[in-house]
């Protein structure tokens, strides 16, 4: 160990010095938050619920039971919180391990894995001890016995010692042009282990964006000063040159074609490197939902022509997939779907799904079931790594309360990703229906070309807790039956914020306005009208139970529509939440939205997290509720409402 570099750790054994416990910091983040497992039998989706994991224990080999004491006084609350996720013994204390030597051995990681926790809280004079059956470990010889009546007791002791603050910080070599605040490095500032591995990343990356794949630390000086309770960081960082792409090679590709998956990195030879374009690439090859696994590395040293070799490696997923699904509401009834797939029908990631779906199960009769089944191929890359060609054909059969359709819809069409938040797409479509609504029977045949713009900036599809997305559409329709020609246009958005730093408190806000224009409402199929009301739109009403309405009190659409909503979501536990919600709507039978009738919708929802997204229960009852109008709605789905 360096002189410069003093002995933290206490408990650790000798010449273990700061840096190693840096890294080592890292190495367990996934530790410190993510591998707590309840004891649990009971699965749904995969997921335990409760119940006993004895099935799990019965494979190990001489099983030794242990209880284990966490004692840190001089730690709060937040520190106990932390290091009790930090440690496997705590985590993992409803579960033998492997003898006295699998004892042994997880005793000796804990260790390591607490002192990496506290340096992360910037505690650098900690100490932990471990004693099992009240000797220390480190008194232990290797092949120690643990014999007596279990559980095995073991203490693990932490002093957490004082929490330490940036002291002098100097960047050096390539990087002594940064400030180091810019990065966090403050003095006075977090000193934590993670905040310092952080600015190195954000230093080396931002040398990285300068075209330089090279750039790396090359020296670090990391100086504790007891006296003062400070740290001193310097970090000498090499750039390197600026380069650009080499070749490309493709690991691990089997049905996949390797030239197609080399082709869609989108990595030109020669083109400016950039760690961006890197992660771009990396994101692409996943979203073409073929590969388990992509990793995409650097080369160590440029080549011959002063470029940066690029590796990919990657795993594939098995080609076929299937799945089912369903909703249910108290007004709308039960709904079942399910679909199958082949996700490289040719070798290039080309996409064949089919799909049906029932719905209005519960109804009063089998004729108001409805049913739709489709076919639809996708082909990625036509026109570029991030472009996409689509075709389809689908068909309807439904009796909503507003109308009975009937449909056969064809279309074809391509998108394509200006960036990574930006998608742009345009189609063709031909839509035969037969329809049956409050205007009498008719029968339509459509040709319309769909466009549509998408801003996505939010931090999770899933489960977004910051940024927005944007969407705007636009249709232009012609009746070649009838002779009807109009538009159809439609804006959304939705913001996240997350009122906290946990994101415990997020709050989430949709507005959506639409118009048709160039005709009457009785000459656009009552399927392209404007409804509102149910789980998607305005909860606590019917679905499309909002809007104008015929003699018989049928919803009839409109060709405008608002709809607002405001939900708080909050965080009980890491899986469990709660949302209470604020939804309003309105549509009109003329091209602009009227606001003297519209209706409002509240109600508490209850979300548990999976990581195929949340399980939604919403309740809501409408506060401004016609005679017609139900008394509550229930509604159940997979995902946020919005």
């Amino acid at each position: 160990m360096p002189a410069h570099e003093k002995q933290m750790s206490g408990g650790i054994a000798p010449g273990r010095g700061l840096p190693r416990a840096l890294l080592l910091a890292l190495v367990c983040s996934t530790v410190l938050y993510g591998e707590m497992r309840p004891a649990a039998a009971f699965s749904i989706f995969g997921i335990k619920l409760w119940g006993s994991s004895n099935d799990e224990d019965a494979s190990i080999v001489d099983p030794l039971r242990y209880s284990v004491t966490i004692d840190a006084p001089d730690a709060d609350k937040d520190l106990v919180k932390k290091l009790e996720n930090a440690s496997a013994l705590k985590n993992d204390e409803e579960h033998p391990v492997s003898g006295s030597l699998g004892l042994m051995a997880k005793a000796r990681s804990d260790r390591e894995q607490l002192v990496a926790a506290l340096y992360a809280d910037a505690r650098y004079e900690g100490v932990v001890t471990v004693t099992i059956q009240g000797k220390s470990i480190d008194e232990l010889p290797p092949d120690a016995e643990f014999k007596g009546p279990q559980p095995i007791p073991v203490v693990v002791s932490i002093a957490a010692g004082p929490k330490f603050t940036l002291g002098d910080i100097r960047l050096k070599g390539d990087a002594a042009g940064l400030a180091s605040a810019d990065f966090g490095l403050i003095a006075g500032g977090d000193a934590g282990s993670g905040a310092v591995l952080r600015a190195e990343a954000a230093i080396v990356r931002a040398l990285k964006e300068e075209g330089r794949p090279l750039a790396k630390v090359t020296g670090r000086e990391i100086v504790a000063d007891h006296a003062t309770s400070t740290l001193d960081v310097t970090l000498t960082v090499a750039a390197g040159p600026v380069a650009g792409y080499g070749d490309t090679t493709v690991e691990g590709t089997d049905k996949v074609d390797r030239d197609f998956t080399e082709y869609m990195t989108g990595l030109q030879r020669g083109r400016k490197y950039s760690p961006q374009e890197i992660d771009d690439a990396r994101d692409r090859l996943l979203g073409l939902e073929v590969f388990n696994s992509v990793t995409i590395k650097e080369g160590d040293r440029l080549d011959a022509n002063g470029n940066i070799p690029i590796d990919v490696q990657v795993s594939e997923r098995k080609p076929r997939f299937f799945g089912v699904g369903g909703t249910f509401s108290n007004t709308e009834g039960l709904g079942l779907e399910g679909y199958w797939g082949h996700r490289n029908l040719f070798g290039q990631a080309e996409k064949l799904r089919f799909d049906g779906a029932i719905s209005g199960i519960g109804s009063n009769s089998i004729s108001a079931l409805n049913y739709n089944a489709g076919v639809m191929f996708e082909k990625p890359g036509v026109l570029g790594p991030t472009s996409k060609f689509f075709t389809g054909i689908k068909t309807v059969f439904e009796h909503p309360d507003a109308y009975d359709h009937f449909s056969v819809k064809g279309d074809v069409g391509v998108s394509y990703d200006l960036d990574k938040q930006q998608r742009v797409s345009a189609e063709f479509d031909l839509d035969y229906s037969r329809i049956r609504d409050a205007f009498g029977k008719h029968t339509y045949l459509i040709a319309s070309i769909p466009l549509q713009y998408v801003y996505d900036g939010r931090d999770s599809k899933l489960n977004p807790t910051r940024g927005f997305r944007v969407l705007a559409y636009a249709e232009p329709s012609h009746d070649i039956l009838n002779g009807a020609t109009f538009l159809k246009l439609k804006g959304e958005g939705s913001a996240y914020q997350s009122l906290d730093t946990a994101s415990k408190f997020v709050l989430a806000e949709r507005v959506a306005i639409g118009s048709i224009v160039g005709t009457g409402v009785e000459n656009v199929p009552a399927d392209r009208r404007f409804y509102s009301g149910g789980g998607g739109s305005v909860r606590g009403y019917s679905y499309q139970g909002i809007g104008p309405k015929d003699s018989n009190g049928q919803p009839i659409g409109g060709l405008s529509f608002f709809e607002t909503s405001v939900e708080m979501r909050i965080g009980v536990t890491d899986t469990i939440g709660i949302v209470p919600f604020v939804d309003a709507g309105t549509v009109s039978t003329k091209s602009f939205p009227g606001f003297s009738n519209v209706k409002v919708g509240a109600g508490v929802g209850l979300r548990y997290i999976t990581p195929f997204g949340p399980l939604r229960i919403d309740a809501a009852v409408p506060l401004n509720r016609d005679p017609s109008d139900p008394r509550f709605g229930i509604y159940a789905g997979i995902g946020q409402a919005f």
